[in-house]
């Protein structure tokens, strides 16, 4: 089972292994993982077609980075790192 420590860092009893899901409140993000192992990210960002667009690419870095924070323990739920995953999608946006 996960729990949070005071310090927001996700931890689970050795040998423990839960699936953990967190729906975030921005861009339809739904992060399931395991803690230090592997996960997937679905999300309302992409296009969806086979023929991906530059938006989509830069995109897929973005959630690739969040799936990675979450497995590696990082409070992907917090106010500031939410605030994050807005400014570089807007960010992306404004480029392509």
């Amino acid at each position: 089972m996960f729990d949070k420590t005071k310090d927001g860092e996700w931890v689970c009893a050795e040998g423990d292994r839960h699936d953990k899901t967190i729906k975030l409140p921005c861009y339809g993000i739904v992060v399931t993982f395991a803690l230090y192992e592997s996960g997937e990210l679905r999300s309302d960002l992409s296009s969806g077609h086979h023929a991906r667009n530059k938006f989509d690419i830069w995109i897929d870095g973005i959630e690739s980075m969040i799936l990675a924070h979450a497995i590696a323990g990082v409070d992907i739920e917090s106010p500031a790192y939410i605030e994050g995953i807005e400014t570089a999608v807007e960010a992306v946006a404004n480029h392509i």
